[in-house]
């Protein structure tokens, strides 16, 4: 007799994103949302010889806010046009995940 397995609750539910910044010069990028609890939980991207820098994550379907933190400076994501206004006076960009 052969045993079932089940995927935990939390595994296989999200939808695979990547996000990219270009930033030949930086030392670091990392990303951060309410998906990273922000910076408690940042995501290092790895740096492309193009000098993008790239990562992909598993996001469940929703709409997740998120920003570029770029050797340690905040910073807008130029291919994203969904943005909301945040409490810091600038502004989250929006990913929807279906």
């Amino acid at each position: 007799m052969s045993k079932k397995s089940y995927p935990k609750n939390n595994q296989h539910n999200g939808r695979h994103q990547t996000f990219a910044f270009s930033a030949p010069a930086a030392t670091s990028v990392q990303l951060a949302g309410d998906f990273t609890q922000w910076q408690q939980r940042p995501i290092n991207l790895q740096k492309g010889l193009d000098g993008v820098w790239r990562t992909t994550v598993e996001l469940s379907p929703g709409a997740h806010h998120y920003r570029f933190l770029v050797d340690g400076q905040w910073r807008d994501d130029p291919e994203c046009i969904l943005r909301a206004p945040n409490p810091f006076g600038s502004e989250d960009m929006m990913r929807q995940v279906a």
